[in-house]
């Protein structure tokens, strides 16, 4: 967190946000009020006095956890950084924390400012499902292949149409993306899976998932992520990957805006 001054000026703000995501209704706003932004917009609201909205970098399913969310709003209120961490902090549940406060200025915006985004799955794969680590990890029973989803993984590096990766009802106004790199690596039981993209569509992350684990226990070749790329048909690729597992690492900006990607719970994550 920034060093804290007397207070920070009137005008916009960023916020780095972390939170487990099992119990919450994703990250957008509901009527029901159980997401994450409902859950933080009421403890700035608390903090400030008067109503505070929020925008985000990227919004975030049902179970999804956010290690660095970013988030702007802009206030009148002046108060110190740590102020803004600590006051806020103090309404918040224990699974969801103000990590840092900084001054933007009136041209950054938390999602239109983004440069890219990165995500990161944990998946256990064991003959036994999770109980310590239940909702942190995904699971696979049958053992996967590193190779053969490396080599999956390769047909969709690069500018793409997503459609086959894509939630029935997702808003984007546009299914092309470009996923710039995507990193599988293992440790111990662990296999960790890295996605660095310039946005998202809705459920993409995890559609390829299933499609990388279909390919890695043997029931598709490789190649078969090519075909259902080409498709652009969700018909035919795996089905959606639990959210379990799934930690959005957090968006990345142009250095000008000094936007910390980094917070401690990157060094816990598997």
């Amino acid at each position: 967190m920034p060093a804290d001054k007397a207070s920070l000026p009137a005008g916009r703000l960023a916020l780095g946000v972390a939170y487990r995501g099992q119990r919450y209704h994703g990250w957008q706003s509901q009527s029901d009020g159980l997401t994450v932004q409902d859950a933080l917009e009421k403890a700035l609201s608390a903090f400030a006095a008067q109503p505070v909205t929020t925008v985000c970098a990227g919004r975030t399913d049902s179970g999804v956890h956010g290690l660095n969310q970013v988030v702007h709003l802009d206030t009148a209120l002046q108060r110190g950084s740590s102020s803004w961490v600590r006051g806020t902090n103090r309404y918040l549940p224990d699974d969801l924390s103000v990590q840092w406060c900084q001054a933007v200025p009136a041209g950054f915006h938390a999602r239109n400012s983004a440069r890219g985004r990165r995500y990161r799955f944990v998946v256990l794969e064991s003959a036994v499902r999770p109980s310590i680590e239940q909702g942190l990890v995904g699971w696979v029973f049958r053992p996967l292949d590193g190779e053969a989803m490396r080599a999956a993984a390769a047909h969709l590096i690069g500018e793409h149409d997503f459609t086959s990766f894509r939630a029935a009802d997702c808003q984007s106004p546009t299914p092309i993306k470009t996923l710039r790199s995507l990193t599988i690596s293992r440790r111990g039981a662990y296999w960790r899976f890295d996605f660095d993209g310039n946005a998202f569509l809705q459920h993409m992350v995890r559609n390829i998932l299933g499609c990388l684990v279909a390919v890695g226990n043997g029931s598709r070749s490789p190649a078969w992520t090519a075909e259902v790329l080409a498709a652009r048909n969700r018909d035919i690729a795996a089905p959606t990957f639990p959210a379990a597992g799934l930690y959005f690492i957090g968006p990345y900006y142009d250095a000008e805006w000094q936007i910390p990607t980094h917070t401690a719970a990157m060094d816990w994550v598997p």
